[in-house]
């Protein structure tokens, strides 16, 4: 009897050799959203605005006093976009866990109300298609253990299998 091998739905360039295992409340408590700033484009941001009475009760209440005052974008950009607002350090919309994240999942979809970078994490979309963002690879610049190939055994493929399932619906909307 032969074992079928399930086809991933995008090409992943670094497939065969990419490890990856978010270990986020088990060791991590969320480094990539210290200092995260994902740029978040108009309808990401129409996204969050229609969600925010909501999320408001759930930031900390530093984040919470900063985005009633002057909103969740900072006016910084990039990709061309503007990028959210760090507050004390971490992104205003991080109180141990993504808001965003909690909502969405309360709702049956943990990554419709986040931006598409966060959501795709660690999965970046070069000319050659989709890769996994790991040490080494790509020229990566951001130190995270998670990025790091010794950390996990884990196949990537394997534990983003939802990140990969949405990095399809993001190539079928281009």
């Amino acid at each position: 009897m032969s074992k079928t091998k399930k086809s991933l739905p995008v090409v992943v360039v670094n497939a065969k050799v990419a490890t990856f295992d978010c270990v986020f409340g088990r060791g991590c408590e969320g480094i990539c959203c210290k200092n995260g700033r994902p740029s978040v484009d108009p309808t990401e941001q129409e996204t969050i605005n229609a969600v925010m009475p909501r999320a408001l009760p759930l930031l900390r209440p530093e984040a919470r006093k900063v985005v009633e005052a002057e909103g969740i974008l900072s006016n910084r950009t990039k990709l061309g976009q503007p990028m959210l607002r760090v507050v004390g350090g971490w992104c205003v919309l991080f109180n141990g866990g993504c808001v965003l994240h909690k909502i969405g999942t309360e709702d049956g979809d943990a990554y419709q109300y986040k931006p598409t970078q966060c959501a795709l994490f660690p999965l970046e979309k070069g000319d050659d298609g989709w890769y996994v963002r790991q040490h080494g690879y790509q020229g990566e610049k951001w130190d995270l253990f998670c990025l790091n190939p010794k950390e996990s055994k884990r196949s990537a493929v394997e534990s983003l299998a939802g990140e990969l399932e949405l990095a399809a619906r993001c190539d079928a909307e281009e």
